[in-house]
């Protein structure tokens, strides 16, 4: 997924890919009137590529590029549901935001460069990347099927690096750009009491890489960072069923999930020139999860 998230008000193309969707809402409660100038990304496009596995449409309003759109950028979507991607242009766009959807199926490399490439020419270009594609499926190691581990490696990271070099291609011609990737806090730890080996696995494989390519591409001027959230209120995380109330809220010391729009200030954030000298660097936003 590419978002274009860029800060510099005062540049020419602020553009973004964003290839599946997190929750952005411009909730800057606490910064200074500087920061908040800083995060916003007028003029700035972003694309993304997929809708989240199990979303509902209210959820892809709440997750989709909403927070980008508010903080001004230019968004191009890249799902596989035209479907859907049509309802979220038709609400989105009466309200004078720049957005656009493309068809795409994000593990397919050719469907995915003709997806990418079409999303800079409409924009002019890519300044940002959001990369929120993800699957998951839950059980034991020994019964992980061959067909479910690939399903979630080709689409949680073998897309998202794709998609990275893909954007970073036209973003090392364009004066850069900034890459945030969705991980997860299961990139860190081992999630209770759901075994999910292959996730675990594939979100810090994602972490990793994120680390890899903010090294090799700074010399781009192109940041790479990661948003590693922790338990988040949607259909794909059921909180409010008793049997993981003990491991997913009691175990985390603010004693709840997040909402949606608590993540989305974070992809902002490091999207935008508030986070000009951030990169390589994973932000866990999980209630301190992660802190026990």
């Amino acid at each position: 997924m590419a978002t274009n998230a860029s800060a510099v008000i005062e540049s020419p193309k602020t553009f973004a890919i964003c290839a599946e969707f997190m929750a952005f809402r411009p909730a800057y409660a606490h910064v200074t009137q500087d920061h908040l100038q800083r995060s916003h990304l007028g003029r700035f496009g972003e694309i993304r590529t997929d809708w989240p596995e199990g979303s509902s449409y209210r959820r892809q309003q709440r997750l989709g590029p909403r927070a980008l759109l508010e903080a001004g950028a230019q968004v191009v979507f890249i799902s596989r549901d035209g479907a859907r991607n049509d309802l979220v242009v038709k609400e989105l766009r009466p309200e004078g935001y720049h957005v656009a959807a493309l068809v795409a199926d994000l593990t397919s490399k050719t469907e995915l460069v003709e997806a990418i490439d079409s999303a800079a020419s409409r924009l002019g270009g890519i300044d940002i990347l959001v990369n929120n594609a993800g699957t998951c499926f839950h059980g034991d190691a020994e019964d992980v099927k061959e067909e479910e581990w690939d399903a979630v490696f080709d689409l949680n990271v073998k897309a998202l690096f794709n998609a990275s070099v893909l954007a970073a291609d036209h973003m090392k011609g364009n004066g850069g750009g900034s890459i945030v990737n969705i991980g997860s806090m299961s990139g860190q730890i081992v999630n209770r009491p759901q075994n999910q080996p292959a996730y675990n696995a594939s979100k810090a494989a994602v972490h990793h890489l994120t680390k890899s390519l903010a090294a090799e591409w700074a010399k781009f001027d192109i940041r790479v960072n990661a948003v590693a959230p922790g338990y988040v209120k949607t259909e794909l995380a059921p909180v409010d069923r008793p049997e993981f109330q003990r491991f997913w809220i009691q175990d985390a010391p603010m004693n709840r999930c997040a909402a949606p729009e608590e993540i989305a200030p974070c992809v902002v954030f490091l999207a935008s020139e508030a986070a000009s000298f951030i990169t390589g660097s994973i932000l866990v936003a999980d209630g301190g999860y992660t802190a026990f």
